[in-house]
């Protein structure tokens, strides 16, 4: 396990290992820095799949604390939605996978990620693949499709 300690990530001092002084605040999947993440992704040329590129830069924290980011990343990865090598400082990102781009395809448009929220909101947290399934039945549903 690599450690991260004392390193710094996206300009910052990173430290991600517990102390009994410092409070460490509880990971939870936030559906919406996941879709950030995958525009974040999928629109910059840097991430075509070809090469491994420090996902280092300000705009790549998409407002959220780096370990935020980090362990979102790795969400992403887990799901086969991202390519990233998380073993270094900073994590290096190749871009999308085949179904990274299929979940963003069906949360792109604004109403269906809103509808498909509002449908969440009803549930709590939801697994990923209802969070897709949801999307889809919106879209099918406004293209007349069974």
């Amino acid at each position: 396990m690599t450690s991260w300690a004392g390193s710094r990530v996206f300009g910052q001092d990173f430290d991600p290992a517990p102390s009994s002084t410092v409070e460490c605040p509880e990971m939870n999947r936030d559906m919406d820095l996941i879709r950030d993440l995958l525009f974040r992704i999928s629109d910059d040329p840097r991430f075509n799949g070809f090469a491994w590129i420090a996902f280092d830069q300000s705009e790549d924290l998409c407002g959220h604390p780096p370990e935020e980011v980090i362990y979102h990343l790795k969400l992403l990865a887990q799901a086969n939605f991202v390519e990233v090598e998380l073993g270094g400082t900073p994590p290096r990102v190749a871009g999308l996978t085949w179904d990274g781009h299929e979940f963003l395809a069906n949360i792109t448009n604004k109403e269906v990620w809103g509808e498909t929220k509002d449908a969440l909101a009803k549930f709590g947290n939801v697994g990923l693949t209802i969070v897709a399934s949801i999307a889809e039945s919106i879209i099918k549903k406004k293209l007349n499709l069974p």
